[in-house]
């Protein structure tokens, strides 16, 4: 997709802002959903995951159904190694998963350092819906997972348990951005009534230091929901996000009258505008939708992409970028 730069002055806020000419926007501005139907969106190219969630809605299920349900799909996905089975793991050999999920009421459910257990959005539900708390991790979570019914399962797959060991090779620590052009998996949806729910799944960055906790169960960060005014999800480097709060970030920017793609675009500029950033060395991106059905997405780097699914429409987009 082509690039053209950004206007030297905006009004992402309602007031006068200096943007550097580097920034770009999309040539594609938000896409609107005009019906109250269905909508899906998640990170990356997550085709199935999507049609999955897809199939909840158009059958009149929940967008909360629909997210954990479109969630599993990648999850239970071992070539992925980014989320659930077949994650890649942390540098001592083991595979440990972060996830949160939200609905439309504003309640949530995290789980964070959960070992042995696939499906961790669906154990993220279970804490929101049947605990008091909003986060369990590491043995608690576990655990909780088995009273729940779950096996214990091993999650390091020989394919990324040959990844690690090549990795330790050299030991080197640093982020790979868009490691096999896949992180976090984020995804918001919108049901037939108009609630919009949230949700992300990851088993975090590649041999990272064991009980290194990224953005994606962290409400606010990885994963925020207003369901009057919209929600949004981050994938890249989870640091990052959390010093700017992303997700929360995002929504308060639609709050305040901001398109989905420019509240996007705005907070990608309070990661690479802070003093000193080394923004070039890592990736983060964000999506989100609104009440009325825009949607948008941005990222530092190129090769980050959106998978959408409306109107009988299954599609991947790729995303705009910052120039630097």
């Amino acid at each position: 997709m082509r690039r053209r730069g950004f206007l030297k002055k905006s009004s992402l806020l309602g007031v006068s802002i200096s943007i550097p000419s580097s920034f770009a926007v999309s040539l594609e501005e938000t896409r609107t959903n005009f019906k109250n139907s269905p909508i899906v969106i998640a990170t990356w190219d997550v085709k199935n995951a999507t049609k999955k969630a897809w199939e909840v809605l158009k059958d009149g299920g929940s967008s909360l159904d629909a997210i954990e349900q479109g969630c599993m799909v990648e999850e239970a996905n071992e070539n992925n190694q980014s989320v659930g089975k077949g994650g890649l793991p942390d540098r001592d050999g083991n595979v440990t998963l972060d996830a949160c999920i939200m609905n439309p009421e504003g309640n949530c459910g995290s789980v964070v350092f959960l070992k042995n257990i696939t499906h961790a959005i669906s154990v993220a539900r279970k804490i929101m819906e049947d605990t008091p708390h909003v986060m369990l991790a590491g043995e608690g979570a576990e655990k909780f997972a088995y009273s729940l019914g779950y096996l214990k399962e091993n999650l390091l797959t020989e394919k990324s348990r040959a990844s690690w060991l090549e990795w330790k090779k050299t030991s080197k620590y640093k982020p790979i951005i868009n490691i096999e052009n896949h992180d976090t998996i984020g995804m918001l949806a919108i049901d037939n009534k108009g609630d919009i729910s949230g949700g992300c799944t990851t088993s975090g960055l590649a041999y990272k230091m064991s009980g290194r906790v990224g953005d994606s169960p962290i409400i606010g960060s990885g994963l925020f929901i207003d369901n009057e005014v919209g929600g949004a999800v981050a994938t890249g480097l989870g640091e990052e996000v959390v010093k700017t709060v992303g997700s929360f970030l995002v929504v308060e920017l639609m709050k305040k009258g901001n398109s989905p793609q420019r509240a996007c675009e705005e907070a990608i500029k309070r990661i690479v505008s802070k003093k000193n950033s080394n923004y070039k060395d890592f990736q983060v991106a964000y999506i989100a939708i609104n009440k009325k059905g825009e949607t948008g997405s941005f990222s530092i780097h190129k090769d980050f992409s959106m998978t959408e699914y409306r109107n009988d429409t299954n599609q991947n987009y790729e995303s705009n970028y910052f120039n630097y």
